[in-house]
């Protein structure tokens, strides 16, 4: 027997995030974190309707959220503030605002406040992972007191006397860029590393003053002279970043004149304190590999993303999410391991699509030749005049889909262009019977979801239910607006177990029909929500299952929900 089921090094946004999903599926995991606090500084600011999903299947969401400045739009503007482009996304595809802006230090410490709900998550901070090594039934990891660790600084030095070794089925590198599991694995990075700098300045407003009110959106100011970001931040914080030239000093930038001489373009200096002023470089890479036997890299540790999207820590969000379903299904279900291969093809493609458009926007707003940047703006200003481009620009079409390459994922071949099949499905509030409304995914709950469109999916499935009772899926059937059966119907035993929804919003059922899909289709999501797949052959949908998930189908093991909430008394009404 291991000590864990699984180890996670590195305490981060994807470690914080990994070990809340893990946890809430009941699996015994460790955290190893080499820094013994916070570093209480903000680097991300930004997550999406994508991120908070995931949240939301870890039960932080509604926590975290009510902390973020949210339905910003994001605009490029230039130098004198003429607006080129503005993004902003009113509608909620996913429930949650498309825009959400964070501090990180509120969202680190309220993630690691929650995450002591469960009992089966073990945190241990100033541990440094000193050495490791795998076999066939588990990873041993061997950890250490650091003595000397401080945020940017990576002597790896430990207390010797304070060494300890634990045994985890699975161990999993979240500890960020540099990452000490990745390099000792000898996994290289692909990519450029950018030599451009920028210098980052974080403020607060002093108290009795308000020097934001006139900065509510977050800019990409395309001034030649001095291309700057211009993010705005709850709690009374902003962020600026200024690009330097070639020729520009990093000492002079980092003084207080030459702080106070940038930061002074756009507030009163008087009514702010500078809370940190960094100079960095950046680099958009992607390691070679994601996965060897039964160690795993997630978040900066397998892919760096520029900060120019605001998509670094949401990719960490969205490995962690995939991630952990598929330990559980191998370590609570007997799937057989080869399906966390599915990891890595299933997420390769999405963050490195994410890296592209970071470095292309990068170099939109960067611009610092005159010339160039003349036509830069021109050619934004004609765009958003031609039909059809304007509005696919001013709805951010260019940023990736949550759509996992055919045949590159863990579900039904995508039969055609317009197939579901490995998508990420619309949440709208649906009415339950009893005229309480919730959200989907609290609905559904955090497992596997068989779902019926207007029939009960359990009939369709004949003596193959039993094999998704297994998996402790949740069954259900979703009904159009107006569309619930009415009067006696017999025995009402047979609902049991069965979750009755309406989508009053029609979003679900006309998401369905624009695929081609009826009344009678079977619909199967998997943890992460993503489509596996949608059928009127119920059967097909157990079979391949069985083959790409649960080979051992014979397995009379039963499973019950491992939900932290009932799924009926869970979500906020809309």
């Amino acid at each position: 027997m291991n000590d864990y089921d699984v180890a996670v090094v590195g305490l981060g946004p994807t470690g914080l995030t990994l070990a809340h999903l893990l946890g809430r599926r009941g699996l015994s995991v460790l955290v190893l974190e080499r820094e013994p606090q916070f570093y209480g500084n903000a680097r991300a600011v930004y997550t999406d309707d994508e991120a908070l999903r995931v949240f939301q299947t870890a039960g932080v969401a509604d926590d975290i959220h009510e902390d973020m400045n949210v339905d910003s739009a994001v605009q490029w503007v230039t130098a004198d503030g003429e607006v080129l482009v503005q993004f902003r996304q009113p509608q909620r595809p996913l429930w949650w605002p498309v825009t959400n802006f964070f501090y990180q230090p509120y969202l680190e410490t309220k993630l690691a406040d929650t995450l002591t709900r469960y009992p089966n998550v073990e945190v241990r901070r100033g541990r440094e992972v000193v050495d490791f090594h795998q076999d066939a039934d588990g990873v041993t990891v061997v950890h250490a007191a650091a003595t000397g660790s401080q945020y940017g600084k990576q002597d790896n030095a430990v207390d010797e006397s304070t060494r300890e070794t634990v045994r985890a089925s699975y161990l999993v590198g979240a500890d960020g860029g540099r990452s000490i599991i990745r390099t000792r694995l000898g996994i290289d990075m692909s990519g450029k590393s950018f030599p451009e700098r920028w210098l980052v300045v974080d403020l607060s407003a002093k108290e009795g003053t308000d020097p934001f009110r006139h900065l509510p959106y977050f800019d990409f100011v395309c001034d030649p002279d001095m291309p700057t970001v211009s993010c705005p931040q709850p709690g009374r914080h902003h962020r600026f970043e200024f690009n330097l030239s070639d020729d520009d000093e990093k000492d002079e930038f980092e003084s207080d004149e030459t702080v106070s001489r940038l930061i002074g373009r756009y507030v009163d200096v008087d009514e702010v304190n500078v809370e940190r002023r960094l100079v960095y470089t950046f680099n958009a890479v992607i390691a070679d590999r994601w996965r060897e036997g039964r160690i795993l890299l997630a978040g900066d540790a397998a892919h760096m993303t520029p900060q120019f999207i605001g998509q670094g820590m949401n990719a960490g969000v969205r490995d962690a999410d995939n991630l952990s379903w598929k330990l559980h299904a191998v370590l609570q279900h007997g799937a057989d391991p080869a399906i966390l291969d599915s990891y890595e093809s299933e997420r390769r493609h999405h963050a490195k699509s994410m890296i592209d458009l970071s470095v292309f926007n990068k170099s939109l707003v960067s611009v610092q030749n005159s010339g160039l940047a003349q036509t830069r703006d021109i050619a934004l200003r004609t765009a958003l005049h031609v039909p059809a481009l304007g509005g696919w620009v001013r709805r951010a079409g260019m940023k990736p889909k949550p759509r996992f390459r055919r045949g590159e994922y863990l579900g039904l071949d995508r039969a055609r262009i317009r197939g579901i099949e490995g998508t990420l499905p619309p949440q709208p509030v649906v009415r339950r019977y009893d005229g309480q409304r919730v959200r989907l995914d609290d609905a559904l709950g955090i497992g596997w979801a068989v779902i019926g469109f207007e029939t009960d999916p359990r009939e369709a499935l004949g003596a193959d239910t039993a094999t998704w009772e297994r998996l402790g899926a949740s069954f259900a059937t979703v009904y159009r607006a107006g569309g619930r059966p009415q009067g006696r119907i017999g025995d009402g035993r047979r609902n049991a177990g069965l979750l009755d929804l309406e989508d009053t919003e029609g979003r679900l059922t006309a998401w369905l029909c624009r695929a081609g899909h009826r009344p009678g289709t079977v619909l199967v999501l998997r943890p992460d929500k993503y489509v596996f797949g949608a059928s009127r052959d119920a059967a097909e949908l157990t079979r391949q299952l069985q083959r790409r998930v649960a080979p051992s189908g014979d397995d009379s093991r039963t499973v019950t929900r491992t939900d932290a909430t009932t799924p009926t008394e869970a979500g906020r009404p809309a």
